[in-house]
């Protein structure tokens, strides 16, 4: 059973994706893990396609689609050639960071910064992990103060603090910065600010070095009394924390979907050997012991994708809620890693071998069980929902 997610102008537009990455995506692979980052010239190459920033309005650049389906398309499209770092990135800018600045940027910041979101030159992050808070935000020691009395508009707000694990670090031009503004008004004593490529203060340290996700450049940053203008705020003052519980719902989904396209991506490739690779006079994915298996994950991945798809359609629709978001990103991330095991196991020595697509992915994976909300976090959401009545 295929998914019926798409229509014709999705697969137009698919046609276009799928053009972009046989030319620009597929022969970079290899520099790009080799030097530890994805260069900038193919964020400027997606924006000339017209793959970025989606959803920006039309007065700011954009071509207005808030049909997310088409976000999937280039997910899809990106998984089928194992790129899942670019994957990664490209999902921080549109799903994270612009989902933010959507949301909550006024007129003049929208004008400053949403742009370069679809032109491919503006590159974002989005700060909230520390060395000592990761799933539980609310434990970040990063502070803002206002340099003033607090009331004029035109305080300044000074910002100290270290962030760890945030995506494209490096590259960054813009960071959103998840910081205490209030320390006695708990889970209001949070604020967003943006901070910017340049800003006397803010450094980069080193780029981490991942177990997967070799080409997407991950980082620690530094806020040494990073000073940002009163219009570098985004959204209310102590709305911080409210404002990531209404935007994690996407981020989740995002990473629901990227787990189920690899799982799909990685399945092809393994019935792709199973069919051709014989082993005591018969291809091997007709032993019973593989068959069964593969029947068991085919199945699965044909019902998570059912649900996944409605997740899509909820998002479209608005109605899109915490939880199924959390049980789409729960479910197919843990399926994810059951396709991609087998899929090496049957690759026999060759799934383990860097130049078959499924070991890189099998390095690639196993973060989406722990990032955007560890899984462990995803069944204590489920749980208390299941507790209400």
């Amino acid at each position: 059973m295929e998914s019926d997610l798409f229509d014709n102008d999705h697969e137009l537009f698919r046609a276009s994706v799928r053009g972009f990455v046989d030319k620009h995506v597929t022969p970079n692979l290899e520099k790009w893990d080799a030097q530890r980052l994805i260069d900038r010239e193919i964020w400027l190459a997606a924006g000339r396609q017209g793959m970025l920033g989606l959803p920006v309005p039309e007065e700011f650049g954009g071509p207005a689609e808030t049909d997310y389906r088409y976000r999937v398309v280039i997910q899809e499209e990106i998984a089928r050639a194992g790129a899942s770092a670019l994957q990664s990135g490209f999902s921080t800018n549109d799903d994270i960071v612009l989902n933010y600045l959507l949301r909550h940027a006024d007129e003049a910041q929208r004008r400053r910064w949403l742009p370069g979101f679809v032109t491919g030159e503006t590159i974002g992050a989005i700060a909230m992990s520390e060395p000592g808070a990761g799933s539980d935000l609310r434990a970040i020691t990063t502070t803002a103060v206002r340099d003033g009395d607090g009331d004029g508009d035109g305080d300044d707000w000074i910002i100290n603090g270290a962030k760890t694990f945030i995506t494209s670090g490096i590259l960054a031009d813009l960071v959103i910065v998840f910081a205490k503004t209030d320390p006695d008004a708990g889970s209001k004593g949070f604020s967003l600010l943006v901070v910017e490529d340049g800003t006397p203060g803010f450094s980069r340290g080193r780029k981490l070095d991942k177990v997967g996700l070799h080409a997407q450049d991950t980082a620690e940053l530094f806020f040494d009394n990073v000073r940002v203008p009163a219009n570098n705020l985004l959204g209310e003052r102590g709305a911080g924390f409210a404002y990531l519980m209404q935007s994690l719902p996407l981020e989740r989904l995002g990473i629901g979907i990227a787990a189920q396209v690899s799982a799909e991506a990685v399945f092809r490739w393994t019935m792709d050997y199973v069919r051709e690779r014989s082993a005591f006079g018969k291809r091997i994915g007709e032993f019973q012991g593989m068959g069964f298996t593969l029947a068991e994950l085919r199945s699965a991945i044909e019902v998570s994708r059912a649900y996944i798809d409605r997740c899509v359609r909820a998002h479209n629709a608005g109605t899109l809620t915490a939880v199924d978001a959390a049980k789409a990103k729960l479910w197919a991330t843990e399926l994810q890693g059951r396709v991609i095991d087998a899929g090496v196991q049957f690759h026999g020595g060759y799934g383990y071998m860097m130049e078959y697509p499924v070991a890189r992915a099998y390095l690639d994976h196993r973060i989406q069980r722990i990032y955007g909300g560890t899984n462990e976090i995803m069944k204590e959401i489920i749980h208390r929902d299941l507790m209400k009545s």
